[in-house]
């Protein structure tokens, strides 16, 4: 029951603008996500506000949503794997198009010759009067946080011989051994351990 009411927090009620161009309405809403929003190394976590101001405007072809989303995105630095904070804040701006003003467009679209006017993925429609917001803000989140995010700029990473995290210790270092000498580097050894005993 819960899932269920996390999933329609994100679906608003149109029924006072529909069919009536030039009306506003604007609200503020917090909503949870009910899967995480963002990729695999950065993302609001499922479960997470997000906090919602937004402007719904009627127009002739449908419902128009403009707002933002506010919210904490948690994920690695890809250098380091160090846990990452992120506030994040993304605008939106989506046409959510009656039905049969979405059917007559791709019929003319089709009638021209005209793919893009008929592609039905590319255009968002109201549920009766609902219109659901999930899908538009998770593609803006998504398309905001960063590909490979960092924990800071200049984020040494860590050794790529043993792991060890470079910036808890700059000087870190290991010996490189040209390959062609490390046979006998392994002969030396042994000699200077015998010449210790002696």
């Amino acid at each position: 029951m819960a899932a269920q009411q996390t999933e329609r927090d994100w679906v608003f009620d149109t029924r006072e603008l529909v069919r009536r161009p030039g009306t506003m309405r604007e609200l503020s809403r917090e909503v949870t996500t009910t899967e995480p929003l963002g990729t695999d190394v950065i993302a609001i976590p499922a479960g997470h506000p997000v906090r919602l101001e937004l402007r719904m405007e009627s127009v002739v072809e449908g419902i128009l949503a403009t707002g933002t989303a506010q919210a904490t995105a948690r994920g690695e630095c890809v250098r380091c794997l160090d846990e990452i904070v992120d506030d994040v804040e993304v605008t939106f701006q989506e046409l959510y198009a009656y039905p049969d003003r979405a059917a007559h467009h791709q019929e003319v679209g089709s009638r021209s010759g005209d793919q893009d006017a008929s592609d039905e993925d590319e255009q968002r429609m109201l549920d009766g009067d609902l219109m659901d917001l999930e899908e538009v803000v998770r593609d803006a989140v998504v398309t905001e946080l960063p590909f490979q995010p960092v924990c800071r700029e200049d984020c040494p990473g860590l050794c790529s011989e043993c792991g060890a995290r470079l910036a808890d210790d700059p000087e870190h270092e290991h010996d490189v051994i040209d390959p062609r000498w490390s046979a006998l580097a392994a002969m030396a050894t042994p000699a200077d351990d015998d010449e210790k005993r002696t």
